[in-house]
């Protein structure tokens, strides 16, 4: 297979030809974001064959060199930024548990730790690993993610996830889960509302946490002898259901104040959890109209939890297969979908595209007109799908005057047209 805009097939590793670029473009919309442009790595990409390509690099998946290539890439294609998947437990093909299945990738790096690799190495990229907020600890992750912003210079973000599972408990012993149903609608709704509760208070926690430290506490004159302004490092005080947190965080508040929190969410009770604690909420449409009422829906949410609307940012999830001869990408889902051995095809929560990148770059086109404030991609195959998104469609949506030729902003929320939130502890003490 050929990725758009390359020489034939790259050995692994190797940076393609980027796609010689025509004369005539539109021009990009003038003084603002624009469309918004994720990928979401996981493996050796999101279809389970995917490591038993010939591009793929299945010996690298655990190593820093691998995470950093991909990220580099994503960069190189000015995309805003990379998610990076996590789990409290191995992968499976199965939803009510694990497998013994030994055909696929099984097993991963840890997703926060793969971002402070990563971050250094990168200089415009948003870098947001993923976090499972059931069964950790908040405090735990308000260090690390407020570590990576200092470490990237303003560019973290955290994707939070729940975790319901019975694989998952039985890691940390300390709380019983219903026995999985059949299938993921079917978990009790006491359940999942206590998940959605619990992650609630999780992120208020961490936010809070990141807020401790007002942006001058810290005062470093050697000629006074005094490193840190005391009066402005503040107890959280939390105290609630599933956490009773007293505070300060060890880490002075991050460049970015609030660090990008982000979540997946499918149904109505999700979209009230995003509302109450994300800065950005990636859904899942399966068409057009589904589109336009699920940004329906997440905005209003936003609306009830008393949030500006200016403030929402909706990305799409869409599972891509790319190539500039839409034949070659049906071929090879088809080819991938065989070496499975699962006896059906690729399923995903999001929908799938197999194409060229400029049919995708014509779905996006549609569907940003309906509120959509900008997609995450997921490669079916890494590196291939990810370089046909940086030498093929990205450079397709410049073309059409909807995405940016350069980063414009020093922090991934500047990069998304959201501000400098004020630090809560500095604004009561005034």
């Amino acid at each position: 297979m050929t990725a758009p805009g390359t020489t034939p097939r790259s050995a692994p590793g190797t940076t393609p030809r980027p796609t010689p670029q025509p004369a005539e473009q539109r021009e990009p919309v003038p003084g603002g974001r624009g469309l918004g442009l994720a990928v979401a790595l996981d493996g050796c990409g999101w279809h389970p064959a995917a490591w038993r390509e010939a591009e793929a690099r299945p010996g690298e998946l655990f190593s820093g060199r691998y995470w950093t290539d991909l990220a580099q890439e994503a960069e190189h294609g000015r995309l805003d930024f990379v998610t990076i998947e996590d789990t409290l437990a191995l992968q499976s093909s199965r939803f009510d548990g694990p497998d013994e299945r030994v055909d696929e990738v099984r097993g991963r790096l840890d997703a926060v730790l793969v971002a402070a690799r990563v971050a250094p190495r990168t200089r415009g990229i948003g870098i947001v690993p993923t976090a499972v907020v059931t069964h950790t600890e908040p405090f735990h992750l308000s260090k690390a993610i407020a570590t990576l912003d200092h470490v990237s210079s303003g560019r973290a973000g955290v994707r939070v996830r729940v975790a319901g599972s019975p694989a998952d408990a039985a890691h940390f012993g300390r709380r019983d889960v219903p026995v999985p149903p059949a299938s993921p609608g079917a978990w009790p709704a006491e359940f999942v509302a206590d998940l959605f509760d619990e992650a609630g208070d999780y992120v208020e926690v961490v936010r809070r946490l990141w807020d401790s430290w007002e942006d001058d506490a810290e005062i470093r004159d050697v000629a006074t002898g005094r490193f840190i302004d005391r009066e402005k490092l503040h107890h959280i005080d939390f105290e609630g259901r599933w956490f009773s947190v007293r505070g300060p965080s060890i880490v002075p508040r991050p460049p970015q104040g609030q660090p990008l929190v982000t979540a997946l969410a499918h149904a109505d009770l999700p979209y009230r959890f995003a509302a109450r604690s994300a800065d950005l909420v990636h859904v899942t449409p399966r068409d057009a109209a589904d589109a336009a009422r699920i940004v329906a829906e997440v905005r209003a949410a936003w609306q009830a939890a008393g949030r500006p609307a200016a403030d929402v940012r909706v990305f799409a999830d869409l599972v891509v297969f790319l190539d500039d001869a839409p034949g070659r990408a049906v071929a090879r889902r088809e080819r991938l979908d065989e070496r499975s051995g699962r006896g059906r095809p690729y399923r995903s929560d999001a929908r799938i595209f197999v194409g060229s990148p400029a049919g995708l770059a014509d779905l996006i086109e549609q569907w940003s007109g309906l509120g959509i404030d900008g997609f995450q991609l997921r490669p079916a195959v890494l590196p291939t799908d990810l370089v046909a998104i940086t030498r093929g469609l990205a450079p397709e949506l410049r073309r059409r005057g909807l995405f940016r030729a350069e980063y414009g902003a020093g922090t991934l929320r500047g990069t998304l047209g959201l501000g400098l939130p004020a630090n809560r502890y500095a604004e009561a003490a005034t």
